[in-house]
């Protein structure tokens, strides 16, 4: 059966995250679904990521003023409605046709940011074009110093406010499913902003991922090099361990995004909500620390700012809404789940998002 065309209008039954990605179905063919929905292996990582925020209990505290409440946040001198970003998602015309420039102009509608992709299907001046709020650019690491800079330039030319490299993804996952489905990129999608593909060169019998991707694979002496390049605020996404987030923010990092990139790169990783507060107690209090993976309801991001997070980036989410109904549904979804954040945080006591801490978490 062929996929429905998105909708022009929002129906009364679309209320949450969960009934977005349940109609997400009938508007994606399965090849389309099956690079959404896949994960890495046999997908636990992404599973956990989900269980984590369900595990988590609340400890509400009462009687509290909060006639002035708000739920807005600043980073890097910016200031957002909200503390949910878009994450940087590639190849977004699988979804809808208007792919990138939809999810920026919902974003920057709805008062809040985005990471544009370098796999994006839209030319990163024209999303920049779109955006009514700071958009930032994440950067995969093009194999080459001078080719990934190449990408910051243009970035900064367009006036993108922050650089995010992922880190985490030398090499795709082994993503089963996807391989099940035999996906393919459809004719007319690419990754518009790249000139060509960096050269994988390996000797013949040869590992082709330590003899080839890996000689592609940014180093922290890459890092060092592209921060002495750039006046952006740069952040590292897909770090896990505390002592690469120590040495982020030793060479000069301004933050970094606690990712496991959906589950997609290497399963069995921890879901990164139980990771949170040793990074926070490692980091310091003034380190900007971004978190993503399995959020889902507006209480999930008060989780995740309980546990040490200033802002969280949500993934699949928003591209389920965007299948379903283009820039309107991913501005509905980011609606849905700013007014269940301020749910929560009036029925948890909190005015703003500073007063969100781990007190309001159950311990365990």
């Amino acid at each position: 059966m062929s996929p429905l065309p998105p909708l022009a209008a929002i129906p009364h039954d679309l209320v949450a995250a969960c009934d977005y990605e349940q109609r997400a179905r009938a508007h994606l063919d399965d090849n389309a679904w099956a690079y959404l929905q896949g994960a890495a292996a046999d997908e636990l990582t992404a599973a956990a990521n989900v269980d984590a925020f369900r595990r988590r209990r609340l400890l509400p505290r009462v009687l509290r003023d909060l006639r002035h409440g708000q739920t807005r946040c600043r980073l890097f001198g910016d200031e957002f409605e909200h503390p949910l970003l878009l994450a940087p998602l590639a190849y977004q015309r699988l979804f809808h046709p208007a792919g990138e420039l939809a999810s920026a102009l919902a974003a920057g509608v709805m008062g809040g940011g985005m990471a544009v992709s370098t796999l994006a299907t839209c030319m990163l001046e024209e999303i920049a074009s779109q955006g009514q709020r700071p958009l930032w650019f994440q950067l995969y690491w093009q194999g080459e110093r001078e080719r990934s800079l190449a990408l910051v330039r243009r970035a900064e030319a367009a006036g993108y406010r922050a650089l995010v490299v992922t880190v985490d993804a030398p090499l795709s996952g082994i993503r089963n499913r996807e391989q099940r489905a035999a996906f393919r990129l459809p004719p007319g999608i690419a990754a518009v902003n790249l000139d060509a593909t960096p050269e994988i060169s390996a000797t013949a019998g040869g590992s082709p991922i330590f003899a080839g991707l890996m000689g592609l694979a940014p180093t922290w002496d890459d890092i060092a090099w592209l921060r002495a390049r750039t006046r952006l605020p740069l952040l590292l996404k897909g770090i896990l361990h505390v002592d690469d987030g120590r040495l982020a923010r030793d060479l000069g990092a301004d933050g970094i995004v606690v990712s496991n990139h959906g589950g997609r790169v290497l399963d069995t990783t921890p879901a990164t909500l139980d990771l949170l507060p040793a990074f926070r107690a490692a980091l310091g209090d003034r380190f900007t620390l971004l978190v993503d993976g399995g959020i889902r309801r507006g209480s999930d991001v008060f989780k995740a700012i309980a546990g040490g997070a200033d802002a969280v980036m949500i993934g699949r989410p928003y591209a389920h809404a965007l299948a379903v109904a283009g820039a309107l549904g991913v501005a509905h979804l980011l609606k849905l789940l700013r007014e269940e954040l301020e749910a929560c945080m009036a029925l948890c006591g909190c005015a703003d998002l500073a007063s969100i801490d781990a007190g309001y978490l159950c311990p365990g």
